[in-house]
């Protein structure tokens, strides 16, 4: 942590002194809240993580393209390893808000996904959620990960999970909406963390929205409904439940490749597999109940 700071306080934005204060949240960049003669800044600090198909490149372009079509803080300066934004006063939300606030949420993805693609640039980014899970077990099996023997199962269920999935546009996605990349300033919604963000399907926004806050059957599909603006044929309602577990089950998985790549302050990978693992059995239940096994 004392390296980080000494290298916060040497960057050439500051006006005048600073103070520094660490930001807790995050499971896998570390954070800090800077105070200078301006006012306040977050610097975050994360490498490339090949593992995890991250480039810092392309998260920098992104978050600036995010702030020029009203999405996110501006990016004030960007060096290797390291991105400053300005800081927003606005309450991090729980999922518990997100629950609440579902309808607004919808329509916030909606904007995203349709006005993103005028502002990125650069080559198109390609996140396919059933490619990811199948590279990270690929990566886990050459890593020796103490789950590669349940690999084959996590494999046929993605494979199952994909089959239900309809078409949809191609749009540009953020690709990890965890409760916490939504800020609220008491006006207006604000996105975070654009790390996986690109071109992809909008079930799996969706999809994660729903998983990673618990929503119900009913509050997930009233997301479904407002986001698409009309009520969701059969087989649509079908596709974001399975699209759901599959969230479950990229974040289980993206979680067991961390365990042998990550080390963040006060994160415990192990537990947080165990945690999505648990919540993958509970959607995978509802989701096989309620609709069948999608046949091979």
């Amino acid at each position: 942590m004392r390296t980080n700071e000494l290298r916060i306080r040497t960057l050439p934005i500051w006006s005048g002194g600073v103070s520094i204060e660490p930001l807790r949240g995050g499971i896998s960049n570390e954070s800090y809240l800077v105070t200078d003669a301006k006012g306040r800044h977050v610097v975050r600090f994360g490498k490339d993580y090949p593992f995890h198909h991250v480039s810092r490149e392309r998260e920098i372009m992104t978050a600036r393209a995010a702030h020029a079509a009203g999405f996110a803080p501006a990016l004030e300066y960007a060096e290797r390893g390291l991105m400053v934004s300005a800081f927003i006063d606005a309450r991090t939300y729980g999922a518990d808000d997100v629950r609440k606030n579902r309808d607004r949420l919808a329509r916030l993805m909606r904007r995203f996904h349709e006005e993103m693609p005028r502002h990125v640039s650069g080559a198109g980014f390609m996140f396919w959620v059933f490619h990811v899970i199948r590279d990270y077990a690929r990566t886990l099996d050459k890593g020796g990960s103490r789950m590669a023997s349940e690999l084959p199962g996590y494999l046929a269920i993605a494979d199952e999970l994909e089959r239900a999935q309809v078409a949809l546009p191609v749009v540009f996605g953020h690709n990890d909406l965890l409760p916490a990349n939504f800020l609220d300033d008491g006006e207006r919604l604000w996105l975070i963390d654009f790390e996986y963000a690109g071109f992809s399907t909008a079930m799996f926004d969706l999809a994660g929205v729903a998983s990673n806050a618990g929503m119900t059957g009913d509050e997930a599909e009233e997301l479904l409904a407002t986001y698409l603006g009309r009520e969701p044929d059969l087989a649509t309602r079908r596709a974001h439940a399975a699209m759901q577990c599959a969230s479950l089950l990229r974040e289980a998985i993206w979680s067991m490749v961390s365990e042998l790549h990550l080390s963040a302050p006060g994160v415990d990978y192990v537990a947080y597999t165990a945690e999505n693992l648990a919540r993958l059995d509970a959607a995978l239940d509802h989701y096989r109940t309620t609709y069948g096994k999608t046949a091979s």
